[in-house]
């Protein structure tokens, strides 16, 4: 059974519920409670001997017929107080026995009656009622039958609901399964379904849907990858002809205005290089991950920033302990890499580099700079591309607002997430999550 299947059990059987009780509640409101009828007609021969023999008797009459009632039936038939019988019944009731009616009482199996309504029997007769006790009532099979019966109709109507909701569900459940597809990256991945079913304009919307986000980002892609190649040609043109013009030139302030123009192309070159990258990281297939270990990875991104890290302390705390896990060790290192070098831009000394696993098992890389820190509403915003903090447009810093955004971009290739928050130290601490489920097995 489905989870629609037994919602809908749930909301019918609750719909039954209510139902019956709210038909009970109309009917006792309307005409009385159906079981004292029911209980009635049981104890229809005590109360027709009642009413045909005792009540036809004379006033000398009257009482050996209760006697002789009270020998030939299992029922015990007593006379007690009206005071009595009062104060046992309900308000209802006391007005009906005042009336002279019969009064049953299906939970005691017993009846109420006056005994003479003016006192013309015998002497105090009037003052008297007859209590009925061990009738042949029993309201349980009716209970039972009207149980039965709400069932049938239950399972009737949960019959063609189970038929309906599963159909409904195998089409959901496919739907759901072309959502995870091309939410992990499937792009061309399509609903197909029948004209027939329920679900198919949802389907062709969904279709719809999936072939504009393709086509979106098939010439976002395209845009982004031939920008970056055509871009080449013309920047590695001026490398040579400043080139050729630095052999050619004598003035030093040519020289100098020349140097400033080549580094303006490696800016240039270097944000082709990055943009190319990020097309790439696009494209990367799970297909070309290899086993590979975790620590490994962590000190080899420590180990190529040398260099750029010598002017600051750098403390590191991982062991081989992380274990290993599959996919592709150069992206990983190039995200590492990427948040270290964005913590050697801001911090002022500090840099720890660390690694651990969760109670969960998960992996997690921190690392934390004593920089200034990044504000709250702008951390959700720093790993679009392109996206610069106001304190960061300057060459002093340099970059391009790609380095984060293709850091985001390894570590989802690996099914992980990244985010950022507050150092101890005040500055940034970006968090590297490896789901538990890539580890392998320990190194």
């Amino acid at each position: 059974m489905n989870r629609l299947f037994l919602r809908f059990f749930a909301l019918v059987m609750l719909a039954v519920t209510v139902a019956t009780v709210a038909i009970y509640a109309a009917i006792t409101f309307f005409f009385g409670n159906p079981l004292e009828e029911v209980a009635q007609q049981q104890a229809s021969g005590q109360i027709f001997l009642l009413s045909q023999y005792v009540d036809q008797a004379g006033t000398d009459e009257w009482l050996p017929r209760l006697n002789k009632i009270r020998e030939i039936t299992h029922a015990r038939l007593e006379l007690i107080p009206l005071s009595t019988a009062l104060t046992t019944l309900a308000a209802d009731k006391k007005a009906r026995l005042m009336r002279g009616e019969v009064v049953i009482d299906v939970d005691s199996r017993s009846f109420y009656r006056r005994v003479d309504l003016k006192g013309e029997r015998y002497i105090g007769s009037a003052d008297e009622v007859i209590h009925a006790l061990d009738l042949p009532i029993d309201v349980a099979p009716v209970l039972k039958t009207e149980v039965l019966r709400y069932i049938i109709v239950a399972i009737c109507l949960l019959i063609p609901i189970a038929i309906w909701s599963s159909s409904h569900w195998r089409g959901l459940q496919a739907l759901e399964k072309v959502a995870d597809e091309f939410g992990e990256g499937h792009l061309q991945v399509r609903a197909q379904t029948r004209k027939s079913e329920s679900i198919y304009p949802l389907a062709q919307r969904m279709n719809q849907m999936a072939t504009r986000i393709e086509s979106l980002l098939e010439a976002q892609k395209n845009l982004l990858h031939s920008v970056s190649h055509e871009l080449r040609t013309p920047i590695a043109r001026l490398e040579f002809g400043l080139e050729l013009l630095r052999g050619a030139a004598q003035n030093p302030q040519l020289e100098a205005r020349l140097t400033s123009m080549e580094a303006d192309l490696a800016e240039l070159n270097s944000l082709v290089n990055e943009l190319l990258s990020l097309s790439k990281l696009d494209q990367q297939q799970s297909s070309h991950f290899t086993e590979f270990s975790i620590a490994s990875c962590v000190q080899s991104s420590l180990d190529g920033l040398v260099h750029m890290l010598s002017g600051f302390q750098v403390s590191q705390d991982f062991s081989d302990e992380l274990g290993r896990m599959r996919g592709d060790p150069r992206l990983l290192t190039r995200a590492i890499s990427n948040l270290l070098r964005n913590a050697a831009k801001y911090t002022s000394q500090q840099i720890d580099l660390s690694a651990r696993k969760s109670t969960n098992g998960d992996v997690e890389i921190l690392v934390d700079d004593d920089g200034p820190g990044i504000p709250v509403e702008e951390r959700e915003h720093i790993f679009a591309a392109f996206y610069r903090l106001d304190r960061s447009r300057d060459r002093a810093t340099g970059g391009f607002g790609l380095g984060l955004a293709i850091a985001q971009k390894a570590v989802q290739v690996h099914g992980g997430q990244i985010s950022v928050q507050e150092a101890p130290s005040g500055g940034a601490r970006f968090i590297i999550r490896l789901p538990a489920g890539i580890a392998l097995a320990s190194a």
